[in-house]
């Protein structure tokens, strides 16, 4: 199966899924434009997730470019062990994030190759993220999502893609995270698109208020 490296990967995803499943063609429609979103497989594009994490896509932006430049434009395992705490909470990072981020660095330290995680099958990269304090099964579904292409990732605890799929699909109500991964299930081996796909209906049906993540 092909990773999703190219906004042509994202079409044919959504030709694939039109033809998996009819009800997704008035999806397709209204959802307009679904972002390809990707990052380099590594611990920028895993910080990135990590910073824009429950806040705004706005506000991730801002709180990124303080910790970019606070970081002297070097976003790696390095960077953070030279600097405390006090100046990455200055940058807008929550305790929580900061204590990810230094668990993320020393994990890569001591030999987490994010490169090769990101090469690994689904099941077998999840878990070896999950291992990191901090980071959870949807940090690592995201960073699979977008910083490895993997086509057939769906994170179905986002509350964004819960509350989209409901409204889409007509169900009345949002989804819990089981009964939203059964529904995406039908639509392997595209779910990494149809994430994408959700999220943008999300966004259309807002009129332009963000549901993906900033990755």
């Amino acid at each position: 199966m092909r990773r999703i490296e190219s906004d042509d990967d994202v079409a044919a995803g959504l030709v694939e899924l039109a033809r998996i499943d009819p009800r997704l063609r008035p999806v397709i429609e209204i959802a307009g434009p679904v972002p390809l979103r990707r990052r380099a497989p590594g611990f920028e594009g895993l910080a990135r997730i990590v910073v824009a994490q429950q806040v705004s896509a706005q506000a991730a932006t801002s709180i990124w470019n303080r910790f970019e430049a606070a970081l002297g434009g070097r976003i790696e395992a390095a960077a953070i062990d030279a600097h405390d705490d006090e100046t990455l909470r200055a940058a807008g990072l929550s305790r929580p994030k900061v204590r990810t981020l230094r668990s993320i660095a020393a994990a890569v330290t001591e030999g987490l190759d994010l490169g090769a995680t990101a090469d690994a099958p689904v099941a077998e990269a999840i878990e070896k993220l999950v291992v990191v304090k901090g980071i959870g099964p949807w940090t690592a579904e995201v960073f699979l999502l977008f910083c490895a292409g993997h086509p057939d990732v769906w994170p179905g605890g986002d509350l964004a893609l819960r509350n989209a799929v409901g409204d889409a699909l007509g169900q009345g109500v949002r989804p819990d995270e089981a009964t939203c991964r059964a529904i995406a299930a039908a639509w392997a081996p595209w779910r990494g698109v149809a994430a994408r796909l959700f999220w943008a209906y999300y966004a259309a049906r807002r009129q332009g208020r963000e549901g993906v993540p900033d990755a």
